[in-house]
């Protein structure tokens, strides 16, 4: 069987993080789960502890000194994630706005030729439910903005769901990628854009959290729309 690990960042996601885990480990596919903890005061930590004992060869975590942003939590897991040998790679929130019954589609979309599969909410109209319609227009036509600038034929270009292939991960400088916040999710696409790679989009319905709070700032946004300006004048190799 093919190994899969999803990657879960963490920051107070303790209404959140139990019922996530314990709802991705009652699907088939053997999923594994690395949590990656920026410092959580609320005790998410403490409680992926605790489900350890449970799931001691499925749950893993990484506990990081405070809130380092969401592209380097990623980073971290990716390189970890390829020393333990795993195949596909998924990324995924803590909240279930990305639907854990969805991973399924996301792998089978890269068994059938996908090198990176997308959750994407805009492939197939507008898939959100319970976001201000003042976010769900920055959040698309972020996305119409990327596609113009860069030419990457991706609807959903700061997508947070996703599944790559070991052979993406392998391929990419990890300690060349710059954006940390959600610009990141973009970078890491336009990346394995440029070296060729086949990303496929699969059409998902995210709903926003019921429960915490949202980790989204005006900072994040402006970090993206910069960033984007500068990849598309950027070199890219693959890691040697």
């Amino acid at each position: 069987m093919d190994k899969k690990i999803i990657i879960i960042p963490t920051y107070n996601e303790r209404e959140n993080i139990e019922k996530i885990i314990r709802k991705v480990f009652s699907l088939e596919g053997g999923y594994h789960i690395l949590i990656i903890d920026d410092g959580s005061p609320d005790g998410t930590a403490g409680i992926v502890q605790t489900l350890q004992t449970e799931f001691p060869e499925r749950l893993f975590m990484i506990q990081r000194a405070g809130k380092q942003g969401l592209g380097t939590a990623y980073l971290t897991g990716f390189r970890w994630s390829l020393e333990q040998g795993y195949d596909y790679t998924f990324e995924m929130d803590a909240d279930f706005s990305h639907n854990p019954d969805d991973l399924g589609r996301l792998y089978q979309a890269c068994k059938d030729g996908a090198d990176l599969a997308i959750g994407s909410r805009y492939c197939d109209g507008v898939s959100v439910v319970n976001w201000p319609i003042g976010r769900i227009i920055m959040s698309y036509y972020a996305s119409v903005y990327v596609r113009k600038v860069l030419g990457m034929k991706v609807f959903d270009c700061t997508a947070g769901f996703k599944c790559y292939t070991r052979k993406v991960l392998e391929a990419i400088d990890l300690d060349a990628v710059q954006m940390k916040g959600y610009g990141f999710q973009i970078e890491m696409k336009y990346t394995t854009y440029r070296l060729g790679f086949k990303i496929a989009e699969v059409p998902i319905i995210f709903i926003n959290r019921k429960e915490g709070t949202s980790k989204m700032s005006s900072g994040i946004f402006g970090e993206a729309f910069w960033g984007v300006l500068k990849l598309r004048f950027r070199k890219f190799a693959p890691r040697a």
